[in-house]
Formats: C-alpha cells, structure tokens, sequence
C-alpha cells in the first residue's frame, strides 16, 4: 500500500476520534449512530481501516457535522501530515 493511502488512513482515523471525543461520544455511542459495530470505529481510529465514501457520510451523520466539513478538516490535516513526512 503506497504512503499516502497510509496518511489518509490514519488521517481520517485521528480526525474521528478527535471529533467524537469533542462531542463525548463514547466509541460504542457512535457505533450505534452509524449502525456498525464498535470494533468498526476502532479500527478506523487506529487507521487499519479505511470507510468507503458511504460509510463516511455515516460517520458524518453519526459526528453531526457535514461531509464537506469533514473532508476539509482532513485535507488540512492530511497537508500537514504529507509536509511533515
């Protein structure tokens, strides 16, 4: 798998986590948002999976905030990632 799949795995992975724990959800509170099991949302937290563009817009339903949002704040964070090496 090349380098930048890997920093938009685990972009997207901390950019979940980082949203969920704002709004004090716990992971299984997500879970249950986006009808997954919660094992779903750890593993996309640690980047060792990567959601398909549906179950992004799930995730984004589940996190209250809007696709275009989210895809922002990770192409900020992937930018960053990327400059950092």
């Amino acid at each position: 798998m090349s380098e930048p799949s890997n920093i938009i795995k685990r972009v997207i992975g901390k950019t979940v986590k980082a949203i969920r724990i704002k709004q004090g959800l716990s992971q299984e509170d997500l879970a249950h948002e986006c009808n997954v099991d919660r094992s779903y949302i750890s593993m996309i937290e640690v980047g060792r999976n990567e959601p398909s563009v549906t179950k992004i817009f799930d995730l984004c339903q589940g996190l209250k905030i809007k696709p275009s949002d989210f895809f922002k704040l990770i192409e900020i964070e992937y930018d960053k990632a990327h400059e950092n090496g």
